[in-house]
């Protein structure tokens, strides 16, 4: 069965091309114009019931092929009727009983079939066609960066990255496909009205000057067959020409084109009863036939009163289930509300669409796809987020709690999305900036969306601001989330693999002094994915000491390469350092304290460094270079706390963690003398 699939339509476009020199019999011509006028239908058909135009991506191939196979069989009826003055039943047929035998009749229809087929389906289609698929082609990296926003928000894996991606190629492949196919479906318009007068000519001169009949004879007979020759082959013409049309302005739903009309037209009552009571009006004009006005406007007024719309009377089920009293609440229930979470999401009255499935509202699921892209991503397990109304909130507000308490705060206004990038100033809406990493963008109304990816904007979702925000705090506060539970989760999950790992490690550091380093680690963003590395070293290191501080430096000099890589640019990294001078007075002002150590720098000579450090991060950031500043491993701490309050952004590594780097390169040397400040 697999093999006569792959071989059909080779066999049959070959077989085409023989019918355009080889004659055929008229009985099985008659069996192939059947065949057309039958799959012409088939093809309409699915055109109507595919949701959206990707579900019939072979459709610009099956254009070319009936394209040829209707031609084919007019050169081959056009054979019959000029040779035998018979093209078989089918034509015959046409051309008595379908035109009642009258030759104006015929080509009269043949005329209005041609004229709605040609100026009016195939330009429209056409010209659908060609917007479409500069549109298309238009929107592609706008697509492209949406789909990288939602694979870094964690709202998608991979591999449905991988299939959006093909998706949107596969798009614009078939729109480009179907701006072509569309010439093909017009010149074979202008083909049969080629043909037609061919064979009209043709046939009258064949008929005087060869077989000796009279004008009227010759007319009668040859022009009745030609024009039936015509309409066999432009009805199928005519419902390709249809089907092009009813493809290329599909637009996507999740339902078949016959369901998304009588919904959408059925969706409203008000409409309804005025288009009813419209047609009962018209009966009033003096003159016009008072019942099909009736029926139709009774018709129209009886369907609009099936129609049930939100907001109606609901049903006595409903009611009686509304008015059910509520259980008591038990004293676990109670004071497991008095419980704070983890991670809280509120949202103002009027973002509850967010989450409102039957509005369209994904931030929920988004949210869950959330939790396993943070796992993934930096090692920790998320904790469920407790989404819920705030009525306290300003209006188009979301916060984000935890623990109760509100860390972050942005907007999300119903009805729009947000547009970043340049070219801004052409769109209205609000200007504002990007939450999580400040760029310029504006709210604009949701209706301009296709405009602006267009115009080379990135254009993001409600749900996905929101989840974006969601997952950059998480990511900052990941130290505050990870818990003793979550450590023993972690614990529990390496011994099943690596036992002796954990053994050694739990015999000598305490669950709460493991939470300590990975909280350390976390702090500066540095995954914990790889825990059994991570324990191994906390093994070995504790022997020595148990001081967080020096536990965590030893794992970060175990994870260099991993800590490294998020910053390297071309394959280096580029570094800025201090002065071997600094350097040694920053080691001997190094004080220990109870939340680490620090350089105990008088003021004016660490204002100078902090100083030195912008300008050359600055100058860094301006060749498009992400520097990092490189210490001893000692100092490397102290350096971090001393830059955390201004220079959060700006990563602190130690010598150790460079060494297993490819290349690395100096942007600039921190001499911490007063001259050297110059902004």
């Amino acid at each position: 069965m697999k093999r006569m699939t792959q071989l059909g339509v080779p066999v049959g476009v070959v077989l085409i091309v023989v019918m355009l020199v080889v004659p055929l019999p008229a009985v099985l011509l008659d069996l192939l114009l059947a065949f057309n006028i039958s799959l012409s239908v088939l093809i309409l058909l699915t055109a109507m019931f595919v949701s959206k135009p990707l579900d019939f991506a072979a459709f610009p191939a099956v254009i070319l092929v009936l394209t040829l196979f209707r031609l084919a069989l007019n050169i081959s009826s056009t054979r019959l009727v000029l040779t035998d003055g018979y093209a078989g039943k089918v034509i015959e047929t046409f051309g008595g009983f379908v035109v009642g035998g009258s030759l104006v009749v015929g080509l009269v229809v043949f005329l209005i079939l041609v004229i709605i087929q040609f100026v009016v389906i195939t330009n429209g289609a056409g010209r659908v066609a060609e917007v479409g698929a500069r549109f298309t082609l238009d929107a592609m990296p706008g697509k492209q960066m949406a789909i990288d926003a939602d694979l870094n928000a964690g709202l998608i894996d991979d591999e449905e990255a991988r299939r959006r991606r093909k998706e949107v190629a596969a798009e614009a492949d078939f729109y480009g496909a179907m701006d072509g196919g569309t010439k093909f479906v017009k010149g074979d318009a202008i083909a049969g009205i080629i043909i037609t007068l061919i064979n009209l000519i043709g046939g009258f001169a064949i008929g005087v000057a060869q077989k000796g009949m009279t004008l009227n004879d010759a007319m009668h007979t040859y022009s009745l067959l030609t024009v039936g020759d015509g309409l066999v082959s432009q009805i199928p013409a005519l419902l390709l020409s249809v089907a092009t049309g009813l493809v290329v302005t599909r637009s996507v739903s999740e339902g078949d084109m016959g369901s998304d009309i009588i919904r959408q037209l059925g969706q409203h009552k008000l409409p309804l009863r005025v288009a009813g009571a419209a047609a009962i009006g018209l009966c009033l004009i003096p003159g016009l036939p008072k019942l099909p006005f009736l029926v139709v406007g009774g018709a129209i007024l009886l369907a609009s009163s099936r129609i049930t719309e939100d907001g109606e009377t609901p049903s006595p089920e409903a009611v009686a289930a509304a008015e059910l009293t509520p259980p008591a609440e038990t004293p676990e229930d109670m004071l497991a509300d008095t419980l704070l979470d983890p991670i809280g999401l509120e949202l103002s009255a009027d973002l509850i669409d967010l989450v409102d499935p039957a509005t369209g509202g994904d931030l929920l699921d988004r949210v869950k796809a959330l939790r396993k892209k943070v796992a993934s991503d930096i090692g920790i397990v998320m904790p469920p987020v407790r989404t819920r109304d705030n009525l306290e909130l300003p209006l188009r507000t979301y916060a984000i709690t935890l623990f109760g308490v509100e860390v972050a705060r942005g907007e999300a206004p119903p009805g729009t999305v947000l547009a970043i990038g340049e070219f801004l100033s052409m769109l209205p809406g609000t200007p504002v900036k990007e939450p999580v990493f400040g760029l310029d963008a504006k709210w604009i109304p949701a209706e301009l969306r296709a405009q602006a990816e267009i115009s080379g904007i990135t254009v993001v979702d409600r749900s996905s601001v929101v989840t974006t925000h969601l997952a950059d705090v998480v990511r900052h506060h990941a130290a505050r989330l990870l818990s003793r539970e979550d450590v023993k989760l972690l614990t529990d999950v390496v011994k099943r693999s690596h036992p002796v790992v954990v053994e050694e490690l739990t015999a000598q550091l305490s669950l709460g002094e493991v939470q300590r380093v990975l909280q350390g680690l976390l702090d500066e963003q540095v995954p914990i994915r790889d825990l059994v590395r991570i324990f191994e070293a906390l093994s070995l290191k504790a022997r020595e000491t148990k001081d967080p501080e020096s536990l965590v430096e030893f794992a970060r000099g175990t994870l260099g390469a991993a800590i490294v890589q998020p910053h390297l640019n071309e394959g280096a990294v580029h570094v800025i350092s201090f002065e071997p001078q600094l350097e040694q007075r920053m080691l001997e002002a190094l004080r220990p304290t109870e939340e680490g150590s620090v350089v105990a720098f008088d003021m004016e000579t660490g204002q100078v460094v902090l100083t030195e450090l912008a300008r050359m991060m600055a100058e860094a950031e301006n060749r498009n270079l992400t520097p990092v500043v490189a210490c001893a491993p000692q100092l490397r701490p102290a350096v971090r706390r001393m830059v955390q309050p201004s220079l959060g952004r700006l990563p602190v590594v130690s010598y150790r963690e460079l060494s297993g780097t490819a290349q690395v390169r100096s942007v600039g040397v921190v001499t911490g003398r007063l001259a050297a400040v110059s902004l």
